[in-house]
This record gives structure tokens, sequence and C-alpha cells, in this order.
């Protein structure tokens, strides 16, 4: 049960209390994720690929018209097929500048259905990835990546892996 909202900036502190936040894979048509590297200028984990977008829902906002407005917001993106795939993820992870993310964070897939144009203050750059090669990665070099989808990539393969689909791509 929400107990309320606060501007972001106030809340992501050393003390970051316990919050709401969403993760989003992004699929092409063809199955491969978009990555983004998270902008140079962002307050923590900057310059570090992530998955495709994150974000808070706001007060009383349905975490799929979240998704939506967020994909909207920071990729220029029209998804379909929204999908919780983690809906009870949660993490806790401290960035190099000693901010705190302490979030119940639902993780969601979905389906690119128009071009992208990236806010260039939030996405320095995006690659598309196929679920092994990002696989491989994540294991030779977690570091480049955000914590947060380390965790969550390592609990989708952990779901995926009896029907050996990988990363948490739609069905």
């Amino acid at each position: 049960m929400p107990v309320g909202s606060a501007p972001k900036a106030t809340v992501h502190t050393a003390d970051t209390p316990l919050h709401l936040g969403f993760s989003c894979y992004l699929f092409d048509p063809a199955g491969q994720l978009l990555l983004t590297r998270r902008a140079l200028t962002k307050q923590t984990w900057p310059g570090v690929w992530t998955n495709s977008f994150c974000g808070h829902p706001g007060l009383d906002e349905e975490l799929p018209d979240a998704v939506r407005r967020r994909a909207r917001e920071e990729l220029g993106a029209e998804l379909t097929e929204i999908r919780a795939v983690l809906p009870d993820f949660r993490y806790r992870a401290v960035d190099a500048s000693g901010v705190v993310e302490n979030e119940i964070c639902p993780v969601f897939t979905a389906v690119l259905t128009s071009e992208l144009d990236p806010v260039h203050a939030e996405v320095s750059e995006f690659m598309w990835a196929d679920a092994p090669a990002l696989q491989r990665a994540v294991t030779d070099v977690p570091f480049a990546f955000s914590p947060w989808m380390v965790e969550q990539l390592a609990e989708m393969d952990r779901l995926e892996s009896p029907r050996q689909s990988g990363a948490g791509a739609p069905a």
C-alpha cells in the first residue's frame, strides 16, 4: 500500500527508503533485446549498460501504464505485449557515489512497435543484443552493467532454464 510520493532527487540518497519502481526489457519483433547505456549525467550508475528502461509509477498509476509512459518519455517508444516476468523482484544496491537504490521493482518484458528516439539526458547509447551474447558479457564483465540488471537476468535465467528460451524473451 503506497504511503505517499516524493520527488526522486529528494528520495534517492545514502538512506533511500524502500519504494516502488519497475524495470522493462524491450524486445524487437525478431527477439533482440534493447540494452541502453545510462547517460553520463545520471546521478547514479552513469555510463553503465542496463536493461531497456526503468522508472517509478506515479501515485495511483497502474504499473503497465507506468511502463508505457516511461517508454515514451525515455525512448520515444510505443510498446505492446507488456508482461510481468518477475513481479516480486526486489533489490538494494549502492552506487560508487554512495547513493542507494532500494526498490521493490517488478520486471516486465514488452515488444517495441515503433521507432526509437532516446532522450540523451537518460540514454547515451543503445544497442540490440541476443540473449546468449548478453549472458556471456554479463558473466565476463558484470561491473559494466547495472547491478539490478545482473540480478534480474540471473533470476530470469533460472525461470527460463527448463524451457531454454533465454533472458526472459517473450514466448
